[in-house]
């Protein structure tokens, strides 16, 4: 999808109306549902309503390879829950060799990681070997959900596909130079983009993020036009990222993360739902804004632009017993002498300093990083932090949580007809949606 086609998405701002679903339908959990993750506000809507959850796992790796959970693992989990492991990616799958792609890099050391070669014709062939195994496992998984859909019951798909680390040594500390690193630490992420490392990485990311999407609306192809036949409605929803409009200034301007090393599967992720949609599908890939969750914090600055969420929730809701709880709950996390006002002034401050302006241009999304770029962003983060009064206590966790409420909100009752492949969801529909 090119740029002109981008500007074509949505770009969400009011609260919606409550859409058709209802007591019985089932929402369907396409990945794994953990913990202070945006699906959870997606689930919570979704059991409000009434409606049944269908529960799924990316399966468990032992020395067996990859499996279905045990009982004493599946304890915890609601039922209905379908123990068919959902894994994506391929860096763990042999080749016709018996070679694994982290293989290659087992024994590569810092020192020398730019040096590093792969074999991509290995790649390859372990890449389409995992293609095969997750789709015969979609498909026994879309078998077992065909028993857990009530006749007359709508049925909406929630792809919770994402990441696709290569689970090696070598990567981490790398991704933590490039997203976190200053002075000699640091690491340009078009530099690690452009080694065999970076595009294995970058063809790992595609797999687990985009092209899960692309097998799920296939292969569920059948089962969507056998439940249509009976007059029940079916969609899908996937979490992008692609910025979001927050308060700059006081006018709702869009911003982004930089460097988001995932971003481009997320335009292809992006591109399989807007092809869909070109063929009636109901799907869209929902641009949530930023949050902190468990996989997050190597990308420490991507909170930076949570904190303007205070000041939007001032505006649209100050007014509401909602709005005044959670203000309230975010002032007591802060220094007493710090204002609303305070943290606007430093977010607008840094969201307009050239250096993060020149990596906030929508049409060149995603951009990689630069030294001064990274160092500003990582300084403001350090700055807002130092405004509280417990510095592992921060208001970017009611502030996340808020987040993925609104957004199950929103994504749940636009998704019974999409407004576009591609939306937005910004602070503005953030806050008035705030259930």
């Amino acid at each position: 999808m090119n740029s002109t086609e981008f500007l074509k998405a949505v770009f969400l701002k009011k609260k919606p109306e409550l859409s058709p679903y209802k007591k019985g339908d089932v929402l369907v959990l396409f990945g794994e549902l953990f913990q202070r993750g945006y699906a959870n506000g997606l689930v919570e809507e979704a059991e409000a309503l009434g409606m049944t959850v269908v529960r799924a796992t990316v399966g468990r790796r032992d020395g067996g390879g990859l499996r279905a959970l045990t009982p004493e693992e599946m304890q915890t989990i609601p039922k209905p829950f379908i123990n068919v492991p959902l894994e994506a990616g391929f860096d763990l799958e042999p080749d016709a060799q018996g070679h694994a792609p982290i293989d290659q890099i087992k024994d590569v050391k810092l020192s020398d990681w730019e040096g590093a070669k792969m074999d991509f014709k290995s790649l390859e062939d372990s890449r389409q070997r995992a293609v095969t195994r997750f789709r015969k496992n979609v498909e026994a998984f879309l078998l077992e959900l065909e028993k857990h859909i009530p006749s007359g019951a709508n049925v909406l798909f929630a792809h919770l596909m994402a990441g696709g680390v290569p689970r090696t040594k070598i990567v981490m500390p790398l991704m933590n130079r490039t997203c976190k690193g200053s002075g000699d630490r640091f690491l340009a992420s078009e530099q690690l983009w452009q080694s065999d490392i970076g595009k294995f990485c970058a063809m790992n990311f595609t797999e687990v993020t985009a092209e899960t999407l692309r097998h799920l609306l296939e292969l569920s192809t059948p089962l969507r036009e056998k439940l249509e036949a009976r007059g029940a409605h079916v969609a899908y929803t996937a979490y992008g990222y692609h910025g979001t409009e927050i308060l700059i200034h006081n006018e709702y301007r869009w911003q982004t993360y930089t460097p988001y090393i995932q971003g481009w599967a997320k335009l292809r992720l992006e591109e399989i739902a807007t092809e869909a949609y070109k063929k009636g599908v109901h799907v869209c890939v929902y641009n949530c804004p930023e949050i902190l969750t468990n996989s997050s914090s190597i990308f420490q600055g991507v909170e930076v632009s949570l904190y303007p969420l205070l000041k939007t929730i001032e505006k649209e809701r100050g007014n509401t017993p909602s709005g005044q709880k959670i203000l309230s709950e975010c002032k007591n996390l802060l220094r007493p002498e710090v204002s609303v006002d305070d943290i606007l002034k430093k977010t607008d401050t840094y969201f307009t300093r050239p250096e993060i302006q020149a990596h906030c241009l929508f049409e060149k999304w995603p951009q990689h990083s630069s030294k001064d770029q990274l160092e500003t962003m990582l300084k403001a983060s350090d700055e807002l932090i130092s405004l509280h009064k417990d510095e592992k206590q921060l208001i970017t966790l009611p502030l996340s949580e808020v987040v993925f409420k609104s957004c199950g909100y929103v994504m749940l009752h636009t998704s019974w007809n999409p407004p576009s492949p591609v939306a937005f969801i910004g602070h503005e529909a953030v806050a008035r949606s705030i259930v």
